[in-house]
């Protein structure tokens, strides 16, 4: 049975339906084909015809771009919005000036509003509610918004679809789609699915028409973050609440970018940025269940000074393989390791399996190196994602559509935080978080990227221990019991088996230095100096190289007991643990033998090499009395030494 607009106002997004439907109205396509594609084409050509303009026009062009899509109506604002974020498919200078569009039109009769009340919810609005205000306090695309009070006397912010809004975004998403198919099959520098981003797109464009689901993924936020003690999420009314009517509580507070009068309110707002980067940072990499538009008007700091989330019309959903190649990337990243790097968005579907990485690993090594003296998270993310931008655009990269919003939320969060503190570096807020993390999760992939990270050709990286240690502690989920039962449950299980011949290694080494200072000069080039064990690998043992691994073990129990002593009663249980763990024993057991045979081998290289010295010494002498004894020149061949003197003109 064919679609009808009801049906659009009432169904999720169907591709089927919507072609059977529009396939009927021909007039009415190609009447609305005649509306977008005149204007549109126009400036395609425009745009083609000033391939080599300036800065400045380009700039101009843009803007044009974003006052065609706010005419042409919701679906094409939230088009232009999505594609903000899409650096495969448009120029970095057109992606900031799309990142302006405002999700907001006129409002609409109030008669139809209350119409849509009396049909879902049954009844007039003033029997629903004790109070509702004359007109709507905000419209946006989608729908417009009433401040009322129920019954009961709570205050809620009602919201209402708007009229048809159904089948017209049905109508603009069924020509795209269309055209997006004729132009993968005709060009074939058209490398991205537009098709499939549309439907992604659309899909959650019906979702956000249903207010039910927006009510379901307001509860779902809520469960997962509302326990944060500094994070709010309003109720919902579900008795007051239907697919074109939402109901849910109303929260009165001050838009996070009003630095003044959140100052005013007795708040810090640098605080509530970061308390944002923590719930952002717990959205895409503990559950990956995010909220993917956090512009000013949905965040509000409350009376009490927490931060309130509005507006779930638009979620995101991150998988755990997902999350932990996020994950594996920044510590790839961190390692300056950028062929891993590019071969992280193969796996994360950004790149094909058979491209040629001769390009792009350079130029991924040019956005990603900070300048001179600064560290990458000292950078800005903006720029770092402006720069990556156009990568993408250059390169054959296709962009996820979870990995667009992720970007739309971060550059927003950053967008807002640089408004409040100009200073405000959102990658050094959000390390100590990921380091907590890389500490303390347990889970395969994580402990995998902690061992990329910590050791590099067979060396264990102390000082990057040392680092993670330092910056996990900036993090406020940070437990130093919870780190080190963790960390020593992982290091002495047998998932960690690769890791501990490398841990032998480091703690022998770190013996023999520490034994080496405190050894006679003369004992400790007896038994601890330069040895060929392989004769490919030469050890070498220096008092004044860099700190040992004890030198380090030392410095890392200082920063460990930072700001939170550990009580020798919270050593024993410890201790106790690891000394009943059987990998202790083992490796107890061949950290002595490597140091007895190591300290073998000495021992005999050294007598081997006196004994030699002293019979080279003797034969020195010899040849010294020869010398005198046949000042003739005769020759005589010193037996056993390999030298040879002229006697009387011939040899031996």
């Amino acid at each position: 049975m064919p679609a009808t607009k009801k049906d659009f106002a009432l169904d999720r997004y169907d591709v089927d339906a919507i072609a059977d439907y529009y396939r009927n109205q021909p007039l009415r396509v190609w009447w609305r084909c005649i509306v977008i594609f005149v204007p549109l084409i126009w400036l395609f050509l425009r745009l083609r015809l000033n391939a080599k303009a300036s800065a400045k026009e380009l700039k101009k062009l843009a803007i044009e771009s974003r006052k065609l899509l706010t005419r042409l109506g919701p679906a094409f604002i939230k088009i232009g919005q999505a594609l903000s974020t899409r650096p495969d498919i448009v120029p970095p200078v057109f992606m900031d000036e799309l990142a302006e569009l405002q999700d907001q039109l006129p409002p609409f009769p109030n008669e139809i509003a209350f119409q849509f009340i009396r049909d879902a919810l049954g009844a007039d609005p003033l029997e629903v509610y004790a109070e509702i205000s004359d007109n709507p306090i905000a419209a946006a695309s989608l729908g417009q918004v009433y401040k009322g009070k129920l019954k009961t006397g709570e205050l809620v912010a009602i919201k209402v679809q708007r009229p048809d809004i159904a089948a017209g975004i049905a109508l603009d998403m069924y020509i795209l789609r269309g055209i997006s198919v004729w132009l993968k099959k005709t060009f074939k520098f058209v490398r991205t699915n537009l098709a499939a981003i549309l439907d992604e797109f659309a899909s959650r464009i019906f979702e956000e028409m249903d207010y039910t689901f927006e009510g379901q993924n307001a509860e779902k936020f809520a469960k997962y973050y509302g326990g944060l003690d500094e994070v709010y999420v309003p109720k919902i009314y579900w008795q007051y609440t239907a697919k074109r009517v939402l109901t849910m509580e109303w929260i009165e507070g001050i838009k996070l970018t009003n630095v003044l009068a959140v100052k005013e309110a007795g708040f810090d707002s640098r605080h509530i940025i970061e308390v944002g980067v923590q719930c952002s940072l717990r959205q895409l990499l503990d559950y990956g269940y995010f909220h993917a538009d956090p512009h000013p008007g949905n965040l509000l700091v409350m009376g009490d000074g927490k931060l309130a989330y509005l507006d779930f019309g638009m979620m995101s959903q991150v998988s755990a393989e997902q999350r932990f190649g996020l994950i594996e990337a920044i510590v790839h990243l961190v390692n300056r390791d950028f062929v891993a790097l590019s071969k992280d968005y193969v796996r994360l579907g950004f790149l094909t399996e058979d491209i040629d990485f001769e390009g792009i690993v350079p130029a991924l090594s040019e956005v990603f190196n900070p300048p001179e003296g600064q560290s990458l998270t000292q950078m800005d993310f903006k720029d770092m994602t402006d720069q990556l931008s156009q990568i993408m655009y250059d390169y054959p990269f296709q962009v996820p559509a979870y990995y667009a919003l992720i970007i739309r939320s971060l550059v927003t969060l950053e967008g807002i935080a640089l408004s409040v503190d100009p200073n405000f570096k959102v990658l050094a807020v959000a390390y100590p978080y990921v380091a907590n993390r890389l500490l303390n999760d347990t889970a395969p992939e994580l402990r995998m990227a902690l061992k990329d990270l910590l050791f590099r050709d067979g060396e264990f990286r102390w000082n990057r221990l040392e680092n993670l240690l330092s910056n996990a502690q900036e993090n406020p989920d940070y437990n130093l019991n919870g780190t080190l039962d963790k960390g020593i449950d992982f290091l002495l299980s047998d998932r960690s088996e690769f890791m501990h011949d490398r841990i032998i290694d480091e703690i022998v080494k770190g013996i023999e230095v520490e034994t080496s200072k405190r050894l006679p000069e003369r004992l400790r080039s007896s038994l601890i100096g330069d040895i060929v064990i392989d004769p490919k690998v030469k050890v070498s043992i220096s008092t004044t190289e860099a700190p040992s691994s004890l030198g380090y073990i030392a410095r890392l129990w200082t920063i460990l007991q930072k700001d939170k002593a550990i009580a020798p009663f919270d050593i024993l249980p410890l201790a106790t643990r690891i000394l009943s763990k059987r990998q202790t024993l083992t490796i107890g057991r061949d950290v002595i033998s490597k140091l007895a045979q190591r300290s073998l081998v000495r021992v005999v290289r050294e007598v081997l090499l006196r004994d030699e010295k002293k019979y080279q010494d003797d034969q020195q002498q010899d040849l010294v009395n020869n010398s005198i004894r046949n000042p003739q020149g005769e020759e005589r061949e010193l037996v056993g030494s390999g030298l040879r003197r002229p006697v009387n003109g011939r040899s031996w």
